[in-house]
């Protein structure tokens, strides 16, 4: 089956971290809802988010996204069977696949360490509301 899959890896389906991120617009490549997307996803955390998934997958960090040359990497995902019938069945299409995914990220182990310094931001809140009764 793993010579079988790796033959096909062209035929697998490719997600791009610009499809999910919150933080761009449809025009810049953005393929979910805003309000569903995740702020800043890697390609590492939407491979272990389809892991997770009990999807194979395959991290190709040298390709880049075509519309911003800069955004580098995206990950191939097996979705369906040679049959057509899905690998998991409930995630039977792309577009469901993205939406999970997202959900996903957030709560990625990686990504909740990131997210300590970002909450410690509450002495941007302090400065600003000083600013404020400078301004009385």
């Amino acid at each position: 089956m793993d010579e079988q899959g790796s033959d096909n890896i062209k035929k697998w389906i490719v997600l791009y971290p610009v499809y999910m991120n919150s933080k761009k617009t449809i025009a810049d490549g953005r393929r979910i809802g805003a309000l569903k997307a995740c702020e800043n996803p890697t390609c590492i955390e939407i491979a272990d988010c389809c892991k997770h998934l009990s999807l194979r997958c395959a991290i190709e960090l040298d390709k880049a996204y075509p519309r911003d040359f800069m955004q580098r990497g995206r990950v191939r995902v097996l979705l369906k069977r040679e049959d057509g019938t899905p690998y998991n069945p409930s995630i039977p299409t792309r577009k469901e696949l993205m939406l999970r995914v997202a959900e996903l990220v957030p709560r990625h182990p990686g990504r909740t360490r990131k997210q300590e310094p970002a909450s410690t931001s509450s002495s941007g809140a302090s400065k600003s509301e000083k600013g404020r009764k400078k301004k009385r």
